[in-house]
């Protein structure tokens, strides 16, 4: 009895693979061409893709279009070329798109709607890509926060500051705010005062003579030194010059020094507030 039912059992599962195989052997043979036909247009078509990409990468260098823009308009490329070809491939295995599409757009939206925030940001750092407000190397100065850009990418841009900070500000922060690029250099914009029976001109002509013999400034940008009011201290000089942002604090300490040490030297007196007490006796 026990062999009889083993011999059963193994003749069940004989045909269970006979009949498994002869369901592979007839989907090759009624599906193999489509199979192959479907293999082939997918390869090719990464084939395609590939070099449709390189050639847009290519017009994109030639025109000297920022790396950043022509690295995201490539894989754009790539990626269109890739999901049509798969949808054809798809097609010739008699397999129909259109529900996976509208799977795959009900997915998105739901997707769209936890990651609203990411993709803002993404949808902000295309505008910057397009619209450059500013590049690699400038110094741009936004809610509150200066720093040279660093780095431009998708979802945020990188800045860096003199004390050696990164900085990544998101990039829907950036786009419709107010924003200030002084490119590679940073406005110093200072003031003091002089008595009214000094020579202005002279104490403004010391002042540009400090200023360039600095070796700090801007060297298409000269400083403007000239007289930028009058109060009760006397007479008041204004300047303003720029400095390379990546050393500005410490230029300017060192620029400032150098104009101290010319005023001092040409004995110009810098008035300052000053109080008398009177005592009352009895």
């Amino acid at each position: 009895m026990n062999n009889t039912g083993l011999e059963q059992g193994l003749q069940q599962e004989l045909a269970q693979l006979q009949n498994v195989y002869d369901l592979i052997t007839e989907f090759l043979v009624q599906y193999s061409f489509q199979l192959i036909g479907a293999l082939l247009i997918f390869l090719l078509g990464l084939w395609l893709a590939a070099k449709v990409a390189g050639m847009v990468n290519k017009q994109l260098e030639k025109y000297r279009v920022d790396i950043t823009l022509a690295s995201f308009v490539t894989h754009l490329v790539r990626i269109l070329i890739i999901i049509m070809v798969a949808i054809v491939a798809l097609g010739k295995l008699g397999i129909s798109v259109t529900p996976m599409v509208a799977a795959i757009g009900a997915a998105s939206l739901g997707a769209g709607l936890a990651i609203q925030g990411m993709l803002s940001n993404y949808a902000a750092g295309i505008t910057i890509i397009v619209t450059r407000p500013f590049a690699v190397g400038n110094t741009i100065s936004v809610r509150g926060v200066t720093g040279v850009v660093k780095d431009i990418l998708l979802g945020m841009t990188i800045l860096t500051n003199e004390e050696g900070e990164q900085i990544s500000i998101p990039n829907k922060h950036i786009v419709g705010e107010i924003l200030h690029n002084s490119f590679e250099y940073k406005l110093v914009e200072s003031q003091f005062n002089i008595c009214y029976d000094q020579d202005a001109d002279a104490v403004i002509a010391l002042v540009n003579k400090a200023l360039l013999g600095s070796g700090k400034l801007h060297a298409e940008q000269p400083p403007q030194v000239g007289i930028n009011g009058f109060n009760n201290l006397g007479i008041e000089i204004g300047l303003r010059y720029w400095l390379p942002t990546q050393s500005y604090f410490q230029d300017k300490y060192i620029t400032h020094q150098a104009i101290h040490g010319a005023l001092k030297a040409a004995a110009i007196k810098i008035p300052s507030l000053s109080r008398d007490a009177h005592l009352l006796g009895e």
